[in-house]
């Protein structure tokens, strides 16, 4: 049930009699999404409203010279409601943790892992969504999922050499062809109206996803053959892995564990800042999204589980596909000591062992506890942790998302790692695409923060003195 009986008797206390119709509507077994968002935009917006007039000119701290130079590392300045990410803790998903939302989301019949539609439908609403209504999304998922010739047309002819993830972000590109949201502008829509259009193109965005990424995996490793519509009769991860000419009912498993954990991670990464930025110009969302998928494709973002196993199968090759406790040690201080890091371990913000390590962690123990490669990683879990410690120049010391999701892709027969990060993309979009309708929804201004000259900074940090006069030492 969307909306409690706490949150309807709250709604009259305060005489919202519009909202209170909408919150009594949403108690219906019939209701969708569109109608939840409409009762949750109207409640938030005046929420929002009254916390700005009450609170705006409440300090969040203040922002140093090695924040600036560091990445904007620490610096509170982004507003994203679909996921908060705590250094010690972890994900929260509208304050669901990894195992919260195992446990509270709905599965599929006969499956044991969450339903990315039920995450979406959480991080868009706050609510956990009932089995009826994650149907229904999937439903309206598969209506919506029909690729436009052009479309099709384009992705066959793309060069064979061309990376998997650039003929993921050209082809997203192109559907902004249909782009709702640029219509409505293009004739003058109000802006209390951006969001409702944004939502519909988000809609039909994630929609056709899986037939995008699908098409790209047939036409680059199967030789254009496989199925290339949706099946109504199936959710969004069953279409993916059919379409991608998979037929292992412990991969489709493994695809909704995958791109439920892959969806979002806060707003400062940078597939999701790129999207909100991008989105904050008023770009559409497939020109949005485009935008956050060329970030994601780079080696310190979504690119990472490739280059750990890579990484892995060297250490393979040097060491033996067994190595002793002694082997993976002079490997790992060889790595170190050659100026590279060891990938898949550190966090910029995380503080523990990465919880969607973790869930894949024992995804593999419940499916593939003999894998040698699995066996390997299990190993460096314990190997590596002590020797970044020792380095004493590591804040993080545990394994991220990327340790783990590599190998059981692996495992299950998808070893084509270029194609890795489109996954990655796909399942990014439920989060990114959440936010950036309630972006529209909050009307929040384009981004646009001050930005200094080294010159600049110096005159404010040392109360005038040029540039010139500051000496090394």
């Amino acid at each position: 049930m969307p909306f409690s009986l706490r949150s309807v008797r709250r709604l009259a206390v305060a005489q919202n009699v519009q909202v209170l119709k909408c919150a009594v509507r949403a108690m219906a077994s019939d209701v969708t999404l569109l109608e939840v968002m409409e009762c949750k935009i109207s409640e938030e917006q005046e929420r929002i409203k009254k916390f700005r007039k009450e609170h705006g000119e409440f300090k969040m701290g203040e922002v140093t010279i090695n924040m600036m130079y560091g990445g904007m590392r620490g610096i509170n300045a982004l507003i994203t409601e679909t996921s908060v990410l705590d250094p010690e803790e972890g994900i929260r998903f509208r304050g669901l943790s990894i195992p919260e939302c195992q446990e509270q989301l709905p599965a599929a019949e006969n499956g044991c892992e969450p339903l990315p539609e039920g995450l979406f439908w959480l991080m868009m609403t706050g609510d956990v969504p009932t089995k009826g209504q994650v149907q229904q999304l999937s439903c309206e998922w598969a209506d919506r999922g029909k690729l436009p010739d052009h479309v099709t047309k384009m992705l066959k002819n793309m060069p064979k050499t061309l990376h998997p993830m650039s003929q993921f972000a050209a082809a997203i590109t192109a559907l902004n062809h249909d782009s709702k949201f640029a219509k409505a502008y293009s004739k003058g829509v109000h802006k209390t109206k951006y969001w409702l259009y944004c939502y519909e193109d988000c809609m039909d965005l994630i929609a056709k996803l899986p037939l995008v990424a699908a098409a790209i995996y047939r036409n680059l490793y199967r030789e254009g053959k496989g199925p290339d519509k949706v099946d109504s009769k199936l959710d969004w991860s069953a279409n993916l892995t059919k379409m991608l000419t998979y037929d292992d009912p412990q991969f489709t498993e493994l695809m909704r564990l995958y791109l439920t954990i892959h969806s979002d991670h806060e707003g400062g990464n940078v597939s999701a800042h790129t999207t909100h930025l991008v989105g904050s110009a008023l770009s559409d969302p497939y020109l949005s999204f485009a935008a956050g998928m060329l970030g994601l494709a780079g080696p310190l973002h979504g690119l990472a589980n490739q280059e750990v196993l890579i990484w892995v199968q060297k250490l393979q090759k040097e060491t033996g596909k067994e190595p002793s406790e002694k082997q993976l040690q002079d490997y790992i201080w060889k790595t170190l000591k050659s100026g590279q890091v060891v990938p898949g371990y550190g966090h910029a913000v995380l503080r523990k062992t990465d919880p969607r390590y973790t869930c894949q962690r024992e995804f593999a123990q419940k499916h593939l506890p003999d894998d040698p490669l699995f066996k390997l990683v299990s190993q460096l879990y314990k190997v590596v942790p002590p020797i970044l410690t020792e380095l004493g120049k590591v804040k993080n010391p545990w394994p991220n998302v990327d340790a783990h999701s590599g190998v059981l892709l692996q495992y299950y027969g998808m070893k084509e790692m270029n194609y890795y990060t489109v996954l990655f993309g796909v399942s990014r979009a439920l989060g990114v695409l959440a936010s950036l309708i309630w972006d529209r929804a909050l009307g929040l201004p384009i981004e646009r923060p001050k930005s200094f000259s080294t010159e600049a900074l110096i005159k404010k940090a040392t109360g005038g003195k040029k540039g010139k006069d500051i000496k090394k030492k």
